[in-house]
C-alpha cells in the first residue's frame, strides 16, 4: 500500500467519513459500511485530501485539460483538486446542478464549458450510476473523457452484468482510478474491528464483481 493510500484511510477514519452500521446506497443495496465524503469537509483537512488526490494523479500520470465534478460530492472534490493543480498552471473545473436553472446564466452546468480532455472525479464507485450519469451529461460536448477518479472503489458488480462497476465502465472506454479499493480498506485490520470486517466481507461476497 502506498503512503498516500495509508494517509487517506487514516484521514477517512479520523474524520468520521468512514462509518459502520446499516446504510442504503443509491443503488438500493444495504451496506454494512458507508463512506461519507461530506465529513471530510467538516473535518477541515482539505489540503491534505487534495494532496492525496494529486498523488494518485501523478502515480497514474493522468493527463487532462479540466475536471468535471458531479453534484454533490464531486463539486468540492473537483474544486479542491483544481485549486491544488492550479498552483503551476490553470485547471478549469465544471460541475452540474441536480436541476437545470431557467434564469440567470441558466442550464445545468456551472463553471468552465466542457472541452478537451476531462477527468471526472467523485467520492465512491459502487454500482457506477453516478459516473454513468456524468458521461451522459458530457455527451453533447466535444470532449475526451480520460477517466474517473474516485476516493473509494467498493469493488461491487454493476447493475447489468457480473462485472465490477469499474470493469463495466472500462468496457465502454472509461478508466477508473481509485485512491483505495475495498481490498486496501480490509488490509487496515488494525483500525477496523473483526466484526465489521466479517460483515463487510459477507456483503462483498453477495455483490462482488467477478474480478474481485
Amino acid at each position: 500500500m502506498k503512503d498516500f493510500q495509508k494517509n487517506f484511510i487514516e484521514l477517512a477514519i479520523n474524520s468520521g467519513a468512514l462509518k459502520f452500521g446499516k446504510f442504503v446506497l443509491k443503488s438500493g443495496r444495504q451496506s454494512p459500511y458507508f463512506f461519507n465524503a461530506s465529513a471530510l469537509v467538516e473535518y477541515g483537512e482539505l489540503d491534505a485530501l487534495a494532496e492525496i488526490l494529486k498523488a494518485k494523479i501523478q502515480e497514474e500520470n493522468i493527463n487532462m485539460d479540466m475536471i468535471f465534478g458531479p453534484a454533490y460530492k464531486g463539486i468540492f472534490l473537483g474544486s479542491i483538486l483544481g485549486t491544488k493543480l492550479s498552483v503551476n498552471g490553470k485547471m478549469p473545473v465544471c460541475f452540474n446542478r441536480k436541476e437545470a436553472k431557467d434564469h440567470g446564466e441558466g442550464g445545468s452546468l456551472i463553471g468552465a464549458e466542457p472541452k478537451g480532455k476531462i477527468l471526472i472525479i467523485d467520492d465512491v464507485i459502487s454500482s457506477g450510476l453516478a459516473i454513468k450519469e456524468s458521461i451522459s451529461l458530457l455527451e453533447p460536448f466535444n470532449v475526451s473523457i480520460e477517466g474517473a477518479l474516485v476516493t473509494l472503489d467498493r469493488q461491487e458488480r454493476g447493475g447489468d452484468t457480473e462485472l465490477m462497476a469499474s470493469e463495466e465502465l472500462e468496457k465502454i472506454g472509461i478508466k477508473v482510478f481509485s485512491v483505495i479499493s475495498l481490498d486496501d480498506l480490509l488490509e487496515a485490520d488494525d483500525l477496523i474491528t473483526d466484526d465489521n470486517i466479517r460483515k463487510i466481507e459477507e456483503y462483498r461476497n453477495q455483490y462482488r464483481g467477478e474480478n474481485v
